[in-house]
C-alpha cells in the first residue's frame, strides 16, 4: 500500500515539475519574442502560448495598437521568425491581434461604384 502511494506521489511530483519547466521556459521565450519584436517595430506586444503534449500548438502576439508602419505580411513574417527562433519549433497557429480604441480609424476606403 505504501509503495503505491509513494509511486503516485512521485509521479505527481514529476508531472508537476514538467509543467513548471514548460511554464518557466515558455515565459522566457515570450519575453525574448516581445523584446525582439519591440526592437524591430518600436511597439512592444504581449505574447502568449499554448502547449499540448509537448508540442507548441499556438502563439498569440497582441499589439497594443494598430501597427501600420510595415505591411501586414512583413509584420507576420517578422513575428513568425521571432516565434520559431525562440521556441525552436513552429506552432500550428500564430495569431496576430491589434487593440483598437474608440479613436482608431482602421477602415479601408469605401469602394467606388462604377457605372
Amino acid at each position: 500500500m505504501y509503495k503505491a502511494v509513494t509511486i503516485l506521489l512521485l509521479a505527481s511530483a514529476l508531472a508537476g515539475c514538467e509543467a513548471y519547466n514548460t511554464l518557466s521556459e515558455g515565459l522566457k521565450h515570450t519575453k525574448a519574442i516581445e523584446s525582439d519584436i519591440a526592437e524591430k517595430t518600436g511597439v512592444k506586444p504581449s505574447v502568449g502560448f499554448s502547449w499540448n503534449n509537448g508540442a507548441l500548438t499556438s502563439v498569440t502576439v497582441s499589439f497594443p495598437k494598430l501597427y501600420d508602419e510595415k505591411p501586414l505580411r512583413e509584420l507576420a513574417a517578422l513575428t513568425r521568425t521571432a516565434v520559431t527562433r525562440e521556441f525552436k519549433q513552429t506552432p500550428k497557429t500564430i495569431l496576430l491581434s491589434f487593440a483598437l480604441d474608440a479613436g482608431t480609424t482602421a477602415e479601408a476606403a469605401a469602394p467606388y461604384a462604377t457605372n
